[in-house]
């Protein structure tokens, strides 16, 4: 047996045996099978399956991994990533990253509630052993889902709320040694937000990662993310018309080249034969996250209008081995049916809609995105939103937001909208990284990574690139 399929076996051990409350750290069995989990500590952490105490007594195990730092401890940071449906597997391979970021800190990642090496809400298809390892394939969907339709009462445990219950009771649980800060990126930073708002104590400073829209923010719920994906994608056209270099390369407007080449693949579907989905607007609107990738646009669009796919076939090349560099974990994909749970109960605004709507969006777009199809309909049965939807922390610690510019997820000026409503609580201060897409610590700014040491290490001496003092 591989050490990867021994490790994740004996963490489902574990898991099923259960584990004592503050369960220590040892050593992870799998810290030898990757450079970037070297010296790596792991734990599972027993908690309530309904903070709320609907399923008295039951409980849920949360895997936890922590990589101390090898200078003297200045503290720990907490690390919780995107999503929803991310594990801490995300982060792994940018671990060298933060820990510029958070220079002499623990570093600790935990899987959020079904999610990587935590209880999965399809335990048999999700499993890290099961033929398709935690992604789920063929028939498991069917099976997966059939399950939680038979067992709704269990879907609903892995809720947003739950899942700040967890963050919090981790936070409780860990003795304190020096300061602590919460790290969260995208989705990850409304549930740090809810985790504050449930009265979460220790926390010395949150640093907040390309910030979340209000949830009642009728413009930039997730049921838009194909709007906000077109604004910014015909930002990166409009940019290149106004170039004189990449105008003349062009030879006419770029969004007219465009259209053309969305009406001849039309009429030619092998003209798309390279491009995932064979959908270009979504194809383009998925390569707005990395901007190596969007500053190719032209030379892509032009490439197709003359029939020529080489541009496209490597600028998907670099992206493919751009995210093979974070790293390829067993609990690396992302858990669908906690996706599909918490987007639809959470952060859809738009819940009535239909497929033919979305389709009928999409069509007048030149850029989009998928998430809004998969809103769509209810494949099992959703929780009902609770007290604490839409609900802003009472008082926040320090924080600091680090937003891009050009983020095509959790567009820019929705961030300003929440960091001015947060203002209310406590100091808050929006670091706006110019032309920066989305997961700015993951785009590698170097002055991104200084702003975010300035806040945890107080130096002011750090360069800073551009930070707004206003969200008026």
């Amino acid at each position: 047996m591989s050490g990867w399929k021994q490790f994740t076996v004996g963490v489902m051990a574990v898991i099923g045996a259960g584990a004592a409350h503050a369960a220590d750290y040892k050593p992870c069995d799998d810290a030898a099978s990757h450079a970037a989990l070297a010296g790596s500590l792991c734990a599972i952490e027993q908690v309530p399956a309904d903070h709320a105490g609907a399923a008295p007594g039951a409980t849920i195990s949360l895997f936890v991994r922590k990589f101390p730092t090898s200078e003297t401890a200045r503290g720990q940071v907490w690390l919780i990533a995107g999503g929803p449906g991310e594990s801490g597997a995300s982060f792994y391979g940018l671990l060298p990253r933060f820990r510029q970021s958070f220079p002499g800190f623990d570093l600790i990642v935990p899987d959020h509630r079904g999610t990587g090496f935590s209880s999965r809400m399809c335990p048999q298809e999700e499993a890290p052993a099961s033929p398709s390892g935690t992604a789920l394939a063929g028939a498991e969907w069917g099976s997966c889902f059939a399950h939680l339709n038979a067992n709704p009462a269990g879907a609903r445990r892995f809720s947003q709320t739950n899942a700040a219950y967890d963050l919090k009771l981790l936070l409780e649980r860990t003795a304190r040694s020096g300061k602590t800060y919460v790290y969260g990126v995208s989705y990850g930073t409304h549930l740090v937000l809810r985790t504050v708002a449930l009265g979460a104590q220790g926390i010395d400073g949150v640093v907040l990662d390309s910030l979340v829209p209000l949830q009642d923010d009728e413009t930039a719920d997730l049921s838009r993310r194909s709007l906000v994906a077109d604004a910014v994608g015909r930002g990166y056209l409009a940019r290149c018309d106004a170039s004189r270099a990449c105008s003349t390369r062009m030879g006419e407007p770029l969004e007219q080249i465009y259209r053309r080449v969305l009406a001849r693949a039309d009429r030619e579907p092998a003209l798309l034969a390279g491009v995932p989905g064979n959908n270009l607007k979504r194809f383009f609107g998925s390569l707005l996250d990395v901007p190596a990738a969007a500053s190719q646009l032209p030379q892509m669009i032009k490439g197709l209008d003359a029939g020529d796919t080489a541009r496209v076939a490597s600028v998907l090349a670099e992206v493919q081995k751009e995210m093979a560099a974070l790293g390829g974990f067993p609990q690396s994909p992302s858990s669908t049916p906690l996706v599909i749970l918490i987007s639809g109960a959470e952060n859809n605004l738009q819940p009535q809609r239909t497929a033919q709507g979305v389709a009928q969006e999409e069509q007048g777009l030149l850029f989009a995105s998928s998430l809004p199809g998969l809103l769509v309909g209810q494949p099992f049965p959703f929780y009902a939103r609770d007290a604490w939807f839409a609900r802003l922390p009472a008082r926040l610690p320090p924080t600091l937001v680090i937003h891009g510019t050009r983020d095509a997820k959790t567009p820019y000026d929705a961030a300003r909208r929440h960091v001015a409503a947060l203002r209310k609580a406590g100091p808050v201060e929006l670091f706006a990284v110019e032309d920066g897409a989305h997961f700015v610590l993951w785009q590698g700014s170097g002055c991104s990574v200084n702003a975010v040491r300035r806040f945890v290490l107080g130096d002011e001496e750090q360069a800073r690139c551009v930070t707004v003092t206003s969200a008026d």
